[in-house]
């Protein structure tokens, strides 16, 4: 399983996920699920969740496409608007998963879907920021829910539901997106470290803040420590019963 996100604020767009991947308890290791890709004018990001093969071939596919300069259709590089690109990597996400299928059809249990997270700014237009499913289609934001997650939702998404909004700092969006990470990790094991996080400011058309943080790095053992503490204060601090004294 995995956890990634995306945060739209009016300030720009916050990307995160875990790097957890497993089959099953004495198989687990780490796999980047960001990926990120740059021009001169636009700035793109992918997060993925599901089946470890059709989103590794999705990714190749898309390298390969604009490596080659592939003159059949659209790529990342080419695509007029982020919508068109998502729906091209919907599109080669369901061939994919197809093709997967078919070398094991046999296997009833086999599932090969893919979802995925994407957005970012191109040139001359506003960010963009989808949810593409295993089917292809996508879905994405709106001002009442400016964020989107894929993957294991529902440890992280309280935090979101109660502090989240477009118009916060992307610093503070950021924090939200750490916070709703690392509660997941304490609540699944199949979720975990390190994580990479990737804020993106409008209008600036290259990625200048990406970290990827370890259990150990100092910024996340003092989010955890605050957080936590906070928490057990605010508790404390809940309204008594007419009957405590």
């Amino acid at each position: 399983m995995t956890y990634c996100l995306a945060i739209a604020t009016k300030k720009g767009l916050v990307f995160a996920s875990d790097t957890r991947t497993n089959a099953g308890v004495d198989n687990i290791n780490t796999y980047r699920k960001m990926r990120s890709f740059a021009w001169p004018d636009r700035v793109l990001v992918l997060l993925s969740a599901g089946n470890l093969a059709t989103t590794q071939a999705v990714a190749r596919r898309l390298e390969s496409h604009v490596a080659t300069e592939y003159h059949d259709g659209v790529t990342l590089k080419n695509a007029t608007t982020v919508s068109e690109a998502a729906e091209y990597i919907g599109r080669i996400s369901r061939e994919i998963q197809n093709y997967q299928r078919s070398l094991l059809a046999q296997q009833s249990a086999f599932d090969a879907g893919a979802t995925f997270i994407f957005g970012g700014q191109i040139a001359g237009q506003p960010p963009e920021l989808y949810l593409i499913y295993p089917e292809g289609n996508f879905i994405t934001y709106s001002a009442e829910h400016p964020f989107l997650q894929i993957g294991e939702t529902k440890y992280g998404k309280p935090i979101f539901d109660r502090i989240v909004n477009s118009d916060m700092t992307l610093e503070d969006a950021a924090r939200a997106a750490l916070v709703s990470i690392d509660s997941t990790i304490r609540s699944n094991l199949s979720v975990g470290t390190p994580i990479d996080l990737l804020i993106y400011e409008i209008d600036q058309l290259n990625i200048t803040t990406q970290l990827s943080l370890r259990d150990e790095h100092p910024y996340l053992i003092g989010l955890r420590q605050q957080w936590g503490d906070g928490l057990r204060r605010v508790f404390n601090e809940l309204p008594r019963f007419d009957w405590e004294s």
